[in-house]
This record gives C-alpha cells, sequence and structure tokens, in this order.
C-alpha cells in the first residue's frame, strides 16, 4: 500500500494506459514513497477480501526465507512533451542486516506520514499517536538549518494539545506544546 495515496488509487487494468493518469512528478523534482508491506500469506484486516478463483489455480506463496524479494516497484513516466509512456521497474529486496540504520531524512518522512495518518483519522493508522511522531521526528531533526524539522515538532505538539493528547513538557528549546 502506497501511503496517503488511497484517494488517487489507479485501477490495475489502467496502469497501462497511457491516457490514464495516477499523479504528476515535474522534471528535476523529487518524491519519498513510502509503503506498507504485508507479506504474502500474512493475515491482515488491511487486505480485501476477493473470492476464491474458479478457474484457475491459486499461486502458491513464496518461502520468505528462500526468496529475498519484497516487491517490485513499477513506475511509469513520460518524458517531457511525450505521449507514451516508458516503464521502470525495480525489485525491492531484503537481506537481514542488524546493522541498517535508517536515514534522518527516512525517520522524518515517516514521522511526517504518521501525522498525516493521525490528521485524518486513518483506519491505517494502527499504533500511531503524537507521542510516537514527536519521538520520532526528534531523532530525525539532524542538520535543520531553516529549522524546518523543529517547527513541525512544535506544530504536532498543539496538534497533541487540541486533540486532548498533550503531555505538559518543555522542548529542548524551552519550548512547551500548550
Amino acid at each position: 500500500r502506497l501511503i496517503g495515496y488511497e484517494n488517487r488509487m489507479l485501477a490495475k487494468e489502467d496502469f497501462n494506459d497511457d491516457k490514464k493518469d495516477a499523479g504528476e512528478l515535474g522534471s528535476g523534482h523529487t518524491v519519498t514513497a513510502l509503503y506498507e508491506i504485508i507479506p504474502a500469506g500474512r493475515p491482515s484486516i488491511f487486505l480485501k477480501k476477493v473470492d476464491t478463483l474458479k478457474y484457475q489455480q491459486a499461486k502458491g506463496v513464496a518461502n520468505s526465507v528462500l526468496n529475498s524479494e519484497w516487491m517490485t516497484i513499477k513506475l511509469r513516466y513520460k518524458l517531457p512533451d511525450g505521449s507514451l509512456s516508458k516503464l521502470m521497474e525495480h525489485p525491492v529486496t531484503y537481506y537481514p542486516n542488524n546493522n541498517i540504520s535508517l536515514s534522518d531524512n527516512y525517520r522524518f518522512a515517516a514521522s511526517v506520514a504518521a501525522f498525516g495518518m493521525l490528521l485524518r483519522n486513518s483506519e491505517f493508522k494502527q499504533e500511531a499517536s503524537y507521542t510516537n511522531v514527536i519521538q520520532l521526528a526528534k531523532t530525525a531533526v539532524g542538520k535543520d538549518a531553516e529549522g524546518y524539522r523543529k517547527e513541525f515538532i512544535q506544530l504536532v505538539k498543539k496538534a497533541a494539545a487540541i486533540a486532548g493528547n498533550a503531555e505538559d513538557e518543555e522542548d529542548e528549546d524551552g519550548l512547551s506544546a500548550k
């Protein structure tokens, strides 16, 4: 599931249709996409229930221990002034490594995504809380030359106060949520 994109989901049959469009990304811009991955064969309340196949066999679940490939990301793009799209495919693999550390940018993006789910009371928010968002964002401030990340943390504290979830504590800058 592409987090935050539920309202712009493209039908599977429209992915290869160059006349259909699910989103825009301008030339020279970058984007961070956050996906929730539910491994094949694992139960989840978020998976849509579908009828069993009647005229073909269901494919077996890949052995996750032997198969390090989690998913394949497919992206279609058009060149400026182009009318035909080109396909890019990239398999996402997983190799267990306890030394993996997530970048400040990734952790900050994850905190912003969780905050968005809280604000819209998303069915996908699960255990997300204002406290979790603040804690994660604080670990991801990093180089914040313009102060936007610290400002985000203050914004989350204010939202928590409005929602009645504020902790009356001062942060390292001496600012309180209330």
